[in-house]
């Protein structure tokens, strides 16, 4: 398993606020990775993958703008 923290910007969620693991921001090669799965990133700051252990996480100052 993955021990690796992912730094992101808010500008990298997509606009529910999440990302998805496998991700090339993490520097993974998706045909050879687990099954896709979707973080949410935006409510909490940061989540960790439950196949890899992967953590993503927004940089220290960053804001995810919750849109209705």
């Amino acid at each position: 398993m993955s021990k690796q923290t992912v730094e992101l910007l808010a500008t990298d969620l997509n606009h529910q606020g999440g990302v998805y693991c496998p991700s090339p921001k993490a520097d993974m090669k998706i045909w050879n990775s687990h099954p896709k799965v979707y973080l949410d990133v935006g409510h909490t700051g940061e989540a960790k993958c439950p196949y890899c252990g992967t953590v993503y996480k927004l940089k220290a100052g960053e804001h995810h703008a919750a849109h209705h």
